[in-house]
């Protein structure tokens, strides 16, 4: 019977999931998305189905966003040119409580990864089961520290135990569910631990054995696809070691019988409360890519290509805030990023191009010095013997031209022909001959949205583009209630203790949230002695994380942040007894480093009463009594369910606003497809829930005004301090709600407020690309899907035949209202500041128009041709059009 029931569950299952892939246009026969196909490696690439593959993999963290989200972030990168899904795997979020399985919602891997399978895409998964990924406690689930005699990633038998038994059981899963290539599904690569090689050395010869038997317990469990090591220079011989880092063209494993697997490019950074937010120029990334595959890599993975939202609690620490938005290719609301999803998207079609020559090459490319500073990279079968049966087409050749110079263009000459470099860039030749991409020239799309974006210029600098403001606030809601959170203790299940207990140690991560509460006894001596003395009586703490926020007889004394800082707070006591409550707070928890289950929260060391009559009083071995989280938590004031017991009272919009304050309301969803954003910017610190789901933590906390710059030169080395932006503004202030989440009406918000805002302000944002530009010139390259056209590949036509084009698109549902600019000639400026120039033909406005306006996406030819004559004879034309996109539901409506 138990047998019957299971086939029923998993046929339902399937022919749900064959219904969600229809409703995605994807049409797929349930548990067989491949024809099965064994995966091996050899010195130069991964071997699939017994051919050598060049890969791009995209870095997809699925409970990053929701599951109805999933299907379209997938498809995007597909469009983007990627072949693969990275993703880790997330043992907190799976197993919440020891031996409490959620494989459900945003935490339904198997959904999620045969959704890969049904777009075609391949996967790597990395189980590691550490994580770090900015993810609370790097994935580890907080019960993990509570197993007697314990000590994570090294050699201890009660951790080895507890890891083996996790990994075991997702690959267990994953077979059950006939995930691996070799069964039919899109499963290639599989990863245990994670950088371990960047701590190892704190754990000495226990570090190395535990490493040894990693990689034998992962392999002992027969998952049949190879597994790698990132950051890991002393991998077993059985196991791939990779690089992860901002660039690793110079990366090599470390052994001649692995191939170069790039596991994380890191292609943005993320951001913490009260910091900059990071950028990286997409002419920089594209030539790490570049570099990487013309020095002989081979599988290369963005992280992330989505990097999506940290829902509830997850997000790392301390201090991490809630997007991860991470300037990835497709944003955190699951919009593409312009121009870094374009650009790359066009490298990427031209390592396509480039992959017969590329997996052809057995012993390395020929290198020719071209200068100084410039050098080429040749893939050629002519020169090379290889086995066919790994190679594919044996007649290609391609070609890499680099010039690592950061300051100046280069002329070189190449089998005859002279080429122009632009600096920091690499030019990539599929012919050996013609140059059909170089990283430092974008012709992709800017887009402008409404939250943030950055722009590019045509020279060597990259400029960021303007934030788009609008003066119509959609405001939440002008009717709201209030619950007024207790000080200190509010319910029976607080207990006293002796001293002073670490946060984590009595929280186990439920909540934020502890309270430890004493209280002090104060005699008319002690008074006297203040007011004789000039004295201040004060707490000081030896150290303190990640939040603190004193109370004396139930009202606020003074809050500190900071990790293991020490603090010294002036107190206000009155003759008697005072009662003393003290909040601690965690704001995600450690996710990097050695020796993470010795990481705690809260107070550390003594506490010092300072400045009595008497002396200092050390409170640190007094009992305490502690009282874990909020009433409001406890009560689940966030949820759908009525609370009888609980009394909201109305909040006027000229009532005093105080701290530990609930606030609830409802509202409408706004019409439309375009994604949600609630603009908390009114608000301090808190909590925010819709229709009882987490979206997060707020905080209104300012990046310094300094450290940013209007441009940004892509040139030269990057790193996570160059190019950053949004100085003296707050780190963040949009919070996305997934259209999923929300009914037509009548949702339900509810904030957690801990240091007072004005929820009046809180609107809600729909956030949209609302502006396009782009700048091509008649010199730019042809579009690349012209390389498979016949005449080109039968030698009729020349590839420099065919006339660059411009790309415009609006996101989905969307089209393109108005040309706001269009010049074809020698206009000036860049997107958003675009003038027209002494050249100029009077047909670009109607010949832009005609091919874009109520269309979603257009394409026009850079060309004379195209536009009807040549305007100014002798100097080279540049197109360049701005436009406007608009929501076609509000068109119709219209």
């Amino acid at each position: 019977m138990m047998q019957m029931m299971l086939g029923f569950r998993r046929g339902f299952e399937s022919v749900v999931l064959a219904m969600v892939f229809l409703h995605v246009g994807i049409t797929v026969t349930v548990g067989s998305f491949f024809e099965p196909f064994n995966v091996s490696y050899d010195h130069r690439a991964l071997i699939l189905g017994g051919r050598r593959r060049m890969l791009i993999s995209a870095g997809i963290h699925y409970p990053r966003a929701t599951p109805e989200m999933w299907p379209d972030i997938i498809a995007k990168s597909k469009e983007g040119g990627a072949d693969a899904v990275e993703t880790y795997v997330f043992w907190n979020g799976h197993e919440p409580v020891r031996g409490q399985y959620n494989f459900e919602g945003r935490f339904n891997l198997v959904k999620f990864v045969k959704l890969v399978g049904a777009h075609g895409l391949y996967l790597h998964l990395r189980i590691g089961p550490y994580a770090c990924a900015e993810w609370n406690f790097g994935g580890f689930p907080v019960w993990l520290r509570d197993i007697p005699g314990i000590e994570f990633r090294t050699d201890n038998a009660p951790f080895k135990l507890e890891m083996q038994r996790f990994v075991k059981k997702i690959v267990d899963l994953m077979k059950e569910e006939m995930l691996f290539s070799w069964q039919g599904g899109p499963i290639i690569l599989l990863q245990i631990e994670n950088e371990y090689g960047n701590i190892e050395s704190s754990y000495g010869q226990g570090g190395k054995d535990y490493i040894k038997w990693a990689a034998n317990m992962a392999l002992g469990l027969g998952a049949g696809v190879p597994w790698v090591m990132c950051r890991q220079t002393d991998a077993p011989e059985t196991i791939i070691d990779t690089c992860n880092a901002y660039y690793c063209d110079g990366f090599r494993p470390n052994s001649y019988k692995k191939p170069a697997l790039w596991t994380e490019d890191w292609d943005g950074w993320y951001a913490s409360w009260g910091g900059r937010l990071p950028r990286r120029p997409v002419e920089d990334n594209a030539f790490a890519v570049a570099r990487f595959f013309q020095r002989g890599g081979s599988f290369h993975n963005y992280y992330m290509f989505f990097g999506g939202t940290n829902f509830g609690r997850t997000a790392g620490g301390p201090l991490q805030i809630t997007s991860y938005d991470y300037d990835a290719p497709v944003d955190e609301y699951g919009l593409l990023s312009q121009p870094k999803w374009g650009h790359l998207n066009e490298l990427h079609a031209v390592i396509k191009l480039c992959e017969p020559a590329l997996v052809a090459v057995d012993d390395g490319p020929h290198y020719i010095k071209l200068g100084p500073k410039q050098e080429a990279h040749v893939y050629s079968r002519s020169a090379h013997v290889l086995n066919s049966s790994l190679s594919g087409n044996s007649n290609k050749c391609c070609a890499f031209l680099a010039n690592i110079d950061d300051r100046s263009s280069a002329r070189v000459n190449f089998h005859g022909r002279a080429y122009t470099l632009p600096p920091w860039s690499v030019s990539v030749l599929p012919d050996c001959k013609n140059v059909a991409f170089n990283t430092a020239k974008v012709g992709a799309q800017v887009s402008i949205k409404t939250v943030e974006t950055e722009t590019i210029d045509t020279s060597n600098i990259t400029e960021f583009g303007s934030l788009l403001l609008y003066n119509e606030d959609d405001f939440v809601s002008k009717e709201w209630v209030t619950f007024e959170e207790p000080i200190g203790l509010w319910g029976e299940n607080n207990f006293s203790a002796q001293g002073i207990i670490d946060h984590l140690n009595v929280t186990k991560d439920i909540s934020d949230y502890l309270w430890y509460i004493i209280r002090v006894q104060v005699s008319e001596e002690d008074i006297s002695f203040w007011e004789e003395n000039d004295v201040i009586p004060s707490l000081k703490f030896d150290s303190i994380r990640d939040v603190v926020r004193i109370f004396v007889n139930g009202h606020l004394a003074g809050s500190k942040v900071g990790k293991w800082v020490p603090v010294e707070q002036p107190l206000h006591l009155i003759q008697g007894y005072n009662e003393i409550s003290i909040l601690t707070e965690t704001v995600g928890l450690q996710n990097y480093g050695a020796f993470l289950e010795r990481d705690g929260a809260g107070l550390r060391g003594h506490v010092n009463l300072t400045g009595m009559k008497s002396g200092d009083h050390d409170l640190s071995d007094s009992l305490w009594t502690y009282q874990v989280g909020l009433k409001g938590e406890y009560l689940k004031l966030y949820s759908l369910e009525p609370h009888g017991s609980v009394y909201w009272s109305d909040f006027k919009l000229n009532s005093t606003q105080r701290p530990f304050m609930w606030y609830k309301t409802f509202f409408d969803s706004p019409t439309g497809n375009e994604p949600i954003a609630l603009d908390l910017g009114s608000m301090g610190k808190g909590q925010a829930w819709v229709n009882g789901h987490h979206i997060g933590r707020y905080w209104l906390l300012s990046s310094p005004k300094d450290g940013c710059s209007r441009v940004c030169d892509y040139r030269g080395t990057y790193d996570n301090d160059k190019c950053m932006k949004n100085c003296g503004k707050p780190t963040q202030s949009w919070y996305h709600v997934p259209r999923s989440w929300l009914k037509p009406s009548n949702n339900l918000l509810v904030l957690f407020e801990e240091t007072g805002g004005n929820p009046f302000d809180i609107t809600i944002r729909l956030h949209s690309t609302k502006k396009i530009c782009a700048k091509v010139s008649e010199n730019h390259h042809p579009p690349l899907h012209m390389w498979s056209h016949p005449d080109i590949a039968s030698g009729k036509l020349s590839i420099n035949d065919m006339a660059p084009e411009m790309r415009l698109q609006c996101d989905k549902g969307h089209i393109i209202s108005v040309i706001t600019f269009a010049s074809y000639g020698n206009p000036s400026g860049s997107c958003q500041r675009f003038a027209r120039g002494r050249c100029h033909a009077s047909s670009s406005q109607s010949v832009v128009s005609k091919a874009c306006l109520g269309r979603n996406n257009c394409t026009v030819g850079v060309s004379n041709q195209v536009f009807g004559l040549d305007p100014c004879r002798g100097v080279v034309k540049t197109l360049a059009v701005e436009a406007k996109c608009k929501s076609s539901t509000d068109i119709s409506a219209a």
